[in-house]
């Protein structure tokens, strides 16, 4: 759970620099949530995929 915290609370407190700064963020929202998606998607394929193959399913 604290890994969690820590990224929520990193999140928000770039969020609040981009606003004081008034800059903003480099990519529209819809397409970094699809980014995070895919990287969490990729990160979990791996260990799904080495399963597989030590369980003997092809």
């Amino acid at each position: 759970m604290k890994p969690y915290l820590v990224s929520l609370a990193a999140g928000a407190v770039v969020g609040l620099l981009y606003s004081v700064m008034n800059v903003k963020s480099p990519a529209p929202p819809t397409v970094a949530l699809v980014g995070l998606l895919g990287m969490l998607g990729g990160e979990h394929l791996i260990p799904l995929v080495r399963t597989w193959l030590a369980a003997g399913v092809h």
